[in-house]
């Protein structure tokens, strides 16, 4: 068990004064088995109303609502956890699901629902035939076959971090051969749901206290990974930027469909075009 100090720091900065529209926030992390949530602080600047709720996915979503007008944002978490994932985990898969192709139960289809439907349309290269390439025969093994997807994406696309806003299409990525944690992420969701699986993007942290992992400033950063249905396992967490399986290094914070959905900070304001100046994010993730 590791107890962390998660502190994730925005600042936006304008030329003159604007109105801040209201911002959602998603920074809280996700508590489960594995990881408990000790203590969680969010402090703004300048001042705001804050409620909080939770989405569709069960994720805590603060909205804040502003008075003034200002030239500057900041927004600021700080979190304590105890993250207890194993770093070799062993999964129970149902017996009926070992072997792929398997079918779902009636009530797990209808609930996985939009999890289990690819959300880009096919492009070139095809994102189909190409998942179909790692089933070396059928029926396959089913952990085998998520893990060699996993590792492919994580050996075959060159990671590369990517400060604009956006995600690459999944065929994009594939032609490119190179992405950003949440492009690699998406191609994994995207390939195991056109295989018929259920599976759902997650952003949250990377602890690295060896700073050996892709995707980490330092000892830690925000990240993006995925998750898999599976019958008796529930879901499985493959990170396909490092080709790990498992949440040892990970602190989610939202799970979603789709990548946009699970945006750490979204916002508006009114003001001149030109009234933005720039951004800044920081980001430590230790004991």
């Amino acid at each position: 068990m590791i107890d962390l100090r998660i502190r994730h720091r925005t600042t936006y900065r304008y030329r003159q004064p604007v109105n801040l529209g209201p911002h959602r926030l998603m920074m809280r992390p996700r508590e489960s088995r594995d990881l408990r949530l000790l203590s969680n602080a969010v402090t703004l600047w300048p001042d705001a109303t804050v409620t909080w709720a939770y989405d569709v996915a069960g994720n805590a979503v603060a909205t804040a609502t502003f008075g003034a007008s200002t030239d500057r944002l900041v927004v600021e978490s700080v979190s304590r956890v105890e993250l207890s994932a194993e770093p070799y985990p062993v999964f129970a898969i149902a017996a009926g699901a070992i072997a792929f192709p398997f079918q779902y139960t009636d009530d797990e289809w209808t609930d996985l629902g939009a999890l289990t439907i690819p959300q880009y349309p096919e492009g070139e290269p095809s994102l189909r035939a190409w998942a179909q390439g790692f089933m070396a025969s059928c029926p396959t093994d089913t952990l085998s076959l998520l893990k060699d997807l996993n590792a492919e994406v994580g050996g075959t696309i060159a990671y590369q971090g990517r400060e604009d806003e956006g995600t690459q299409s999944p065929s994009e990525t594939l032609s490119l051969g190179m992405g950003s944690c949440r492009d690699l992420a998406t191609l994994f969701v995207e390939a195991v749901r056109s295989l018929g699986f259920g599976a759902r993007v997650v952003s949250g942290y990377l602890h690295d206290p060896s700073r050996t992992l892709l995707g980490s400033a330092d000892a830690g950063a925000t990240h993006a990974w995925a998750e898999t249905f599976l019958p008796g396992a529930g879901w499985i967490t493959f990170d396909p930027t490092n080709r790990s399986v498992g949440g040892a290094n990970l602190i989610p914070v939202a799970v979603a469909r789709d990548i946009r959905q699970a945006m750490p900070l979204v916002g508006s304001f009114a003001g001149s075009a030109d009234a933005f100046l720039d951004m800044s994010v920081e980001v430590s993730v230790g004991v």
